[in-house]
């Protein structure tokens, strides 16, 4: 088998297999040999089915598994020998000329292969970036007082106006705390991307996606694209932080992460005070499941990463209005 490779560019490569008959012909003999061995036609007792009649029948599946086989195994010692780091896998090229599946021809399958760029990122004292303290608006306070209003009217209950300004300014300032600590977060993100300057093979990526998600219509993936691209660069720099700072995820992590994630969804419907043991089952029930694993992985590498990344910069205090807030992009 001939292989030739096409950098295309540091993120892309294109290649080439050519494939003659000898490469797979041993493979094919030995499938051959394996079918007739445990193939069962009417009228030939179990194992004496003859060769010709199991090529007749079984002859193109071999063939396509034969190529096949052979196409693996050629990936497989190009990356490795290459030692590359391959993102996602090796997909066929739009290039890709016609084949015809016929026994003794020699095949030719090109390949287009993305690799993982390279994040080189730090964080110092000069990178500084806007916290911010939002000045809650009459307007706001105005509006939730008239919505507490009548929720306490329909429930029978007496509120003066003392004590529902009081309870409007605080949850209105716990609100916007939360909201501007979310937004920290996300700046310190989109920040340290943009400084990173990660480039990916956004091409090949796109068409990745739609290979491994056939139910995603163009449409969808067009939209949903972009989104992708920007949590993928997090995720990139992100772990270049963990490897910078030392970072590791433990089972602890996890189980915590997992826990705290229980009790909030529980808050969420009202619930305060769950039972532990409860609380313990419904956290094994999450652990059983390997995407909430995955996502709770992300969480504590986002938790650890921001929190330690607030420590190395500077963290500007800036007074913004709940309008102006509301503005920002």
């Amino acid at each position: 088998m001939k292989t030739t490779q096409n950098k295309i560019d540091a993120l892309n490569i294109e290649l080439t297999l050519e494939i003659g008959k000898d490469d797979y012909a041993e493979i094919e003999r030995k499938k051959i040999a394996e079918r007739k061995r445990s193939a069962e036609f009417k009228g030939f007792r179990k194992g004496m089915v003859p060769e010709g009649m199991i090529r007749r029948v079984y002859g193109d599946q071999i063939l396509f598994e034969s190529v096949n086989q052979v196409i693996s195994k050629g990936l497989q010692d190009f990356i490795e020998g290459e030692k590359l780091n391959v993102l996602g896998e090796p997909l066929g090229s739009e290039k890709q000329p016609e084949v015809e599946w016929k026994d003794g021809n020699d095949f030719t399958f090109i390949f287009d292969i993305a690799l993982y760029p390279e994040v080189t990122v730090a964080a110092d004292k000069k990178d500084s970036i806007p916290s911010y303290t939002v000045t809650v608006s009459a307007k706001d306070k105005a509006g939730m007082k008239e919505n507490l209003k009548k929720y306490y009217e329909e429930r029978k209950e007496e509120k003066s106006d003392e004590d529902l300004d009081k309870e409007v300014s605080e949850r209105l300032e716990s609100e916007y705390k939360n909201e501007a600590d979310w937004r920290l977060s996300a700046d310190i993100r989109k920040y340290f991307v943009e400084k990173s300057g990660v480039q990916l093979p956004e091409a090949f990526l796109k068409r990745w996606l739609a290979a491994n998600n056939e139910k995603v219509t163009a449409e969808q993936l067009d939209s949903e694209f972009p989104g992708f691209l920007a949590d993928f660069r997090w995720q990139l720099v992100r772990g270049a932080f963990m490897k910078h700072f030392g970072f590791e995820v433990s089972q602890a992590d996890i189980e915590d992460a997992a826990k705290a994630y229980v009790t909030y969804q529980y808050a969420m419907y009202g619930m305060g005070n769950v039972p532990e043991d409860i609380v313990k089952n419904s956290v094994q029930q999450v652990l059983s499941d390997r995407k909430q694993i995955d996502r709770l992985v992300e969480q504590v590498e986002d938790s650890k990463v921001i929190s330690r990344l607030k420590e190395e910069i500077t963290i500007t205090s800036k007074k913004i209005t709940s309008e102006k807030f509301r503005e920002l992009k």
